[in-house]
């Protein structure tokens, strides 16, 4: 029986066993999609006790505590951290084969130096472990960063936002990792936020322009772009949410549609769909000019559960697999944008596994000329388990370039959660060992080292341009 959590945890072979101790465990991380608020690293915020860096913000632990019976109180509700914390570890021991049993258990042993299996019987042991370790230097927003070996991240930012926290942070030479503005421009694009009048008002005083109509609304995106890119940002983030619908409409359409926004009245999903799609076009006219990498989450169903969103509101783990294919659809856009020049880099992830086959062989549609300009995101939110990394490996192995994978990235809004590229990287090297050992890849390890090393951090460097 293997020893749990072991040095070769998920490395069920020499091979992989050689390639994660030698190449994949010493490479620097680089995320380029995650949700740690800027404002916390400016701060070098330190933490009290671990259910405000563990419990805090992660949707993830909510959904599991969920599944187990856990009343909400304990979860997003008035019970105290202790007792949070107590709730979470009574859960714990049911999450057999769930990645969170596996990133717990490595963010207690390499964050604390704590191996006690998480337990109601273990849990004072734990609490009071934890609380004290995080009053030591080591423990704070930016000690974390640089302990876990990140060169650089990014963060996830409105166009409204002044980004003064990003400024700081850039201002203090003690810290060497490169925090980069990620430009989200979903409100504006997506016309579900509930004031959209409210919000282009923000978005102009922002900007320095007034926006009346759809002109001053992309002038206004231009200024914003323009400012992120004076400070570092390397990357786009869209989050299309459901699906996407392509619909091939003139500028004078939108601007009525946008107009009808503005005045506070609702579009239509039809007319949603149509703003969506000019100007997610427009925006990647202004990425290609700039070299800014674009990304596009797709395939989300918000807020199924009706009665929670009007208690606890968007983004607390109620969201759900849509389930509905729009690859078409984004072939259309990803080609009308290709025939206009003004497809820039893109990185495409569906939350949906069943997509993968069909997101490889996209991407490699608009591959070529000596440029890999599209890549299939890592597997994401309901897909970053064994089973999920694994399955996109494969689909990568099968239809695509695996060698050319720019590799993992958190989406997270923990700091402890840089441990999900080690599993990550375990995954990987457990998934190339057994190619080798089975005789499907030759034994030469300087060529193996050399593209586990690109896909842990070389080719989303190349990628990017950080």
């Amino acid at each position: 029986m293997k020893k749990f959590l072991s040095d070769d945890f998920l490395l069920g072979t020499d091979t992989a066993a050689k390639l994660y101790h030698t190449c994949a465990e010493k490479a620097p991380i680089v995320d380029y999609h995650c949700h740690i608020p800027a404002s916390d690293i400016a701060d070098d915020i330190k933490y009290d006790n671990i259910t405000q860096i563990w419990l805090y913000a992660d949707h993830y632990k909510w959904r599991a505590m969920r599944a187990c019976g856990v009343e909400e109180r304990y979860i997003t509700g008035d019970a105290s951290d202790r007792e949070k914390f107590s709730a979470y570890c009574k859960a714990v021991p049911k999450l057999i084969g769930n990645p969170l049993y596996h990133w717990s258990a490595l963010e207690l042993k390499r964050y604390f130096g704590c191996e006690k299996i998480i337990c109601p019987e273990n849990e004072e042991y734990i609490w009071d472990l934890t609380k004290e370790r995080l009053h030591s230097p080591d423990m704070s927003a930016k000690a974390i960063i640089k302990r876990s070996n990140v060169k650089a991240l990014c963060t996830t930012d409105d166009p409204a936002d002044g980004l003064a926290y990003h400024k700081a942070i850039a201002e203090d030479a003690s810290f060497e990792t490169r925090v980069y503005p990620a430009f989200r421009p979903d409100k504006a694009v997506n016309m579900t936020v509930a004031d959209y009048p409210g919000y282009m008002k923000k978005l102009g005083e922002a900007a320095g322009v007034e926006i009346r109509d759809l002109d001053s609304l992309k002038t206004a995106l231009t200024n914003r772009i323009e400012y992120f890119i004076s400070l570092g940002m390397k990357t786009a983030d869209h989050g299309v949410d459901d699906y996407l619908i392509y619909r091939k409409v003139n500028g004078h359409t939108c601007d009525a549609i946008f107009r009808k926004a503005l005045s506070g009245k609702r579009p239509d999903e039809e007319e949603r769909n149509a703003f969506r799609c000019y100007m997610l076009r427009f925006l990647a006219s202004e990425y290609v000019k700039y070299g800014t990498v674009m990304q596009i989450h797709y395939g989300v169903l918000r807020n199924p559960n009706a009665k929670m969103f009007g208690l606890l509101g968007a983004d607390s783990g109620y969201d759900t697999i849509y389930g509905r294919s729009c690859i078409y659809d984004l072939a259309r856009l990803l080609d009308s944008m290709n025939s206009d020049g003004i497809l820039p880099k893109t990185v495409i992830y569906s939350v949906d596994p069943g997509e993968n086959a069909a997101l490889d062989s996209l991407c490699c549609a608009f591959n070529g000329d000596g440029e890999v300009k599209m890549q299939h995101g890592s597997a994401w939110w309901f897909n970053d388990s064994i089973p999920g990394m694994r399955e996109q490996l494969r689909s990568l192995s099968n239809l695509s370039s695996l060698g050319s994978f720019i590799g993992m990235t958190t989406d997270s809004r923990s700091l402890l959660s840089y441990t999900r590229h080690e599993y990550f990287r375990r995954v990987l090297c457990g998934y190339i060992g057994e190619l080798v050992e089975d005789g499907q890849y030759p034994d030469d390890m300087n060529t193996l080292g050399e593209v586990v090393t690109d896909i842990c951090y070389r080719n989303t460097v190349r990628f990017f341009g950080f």
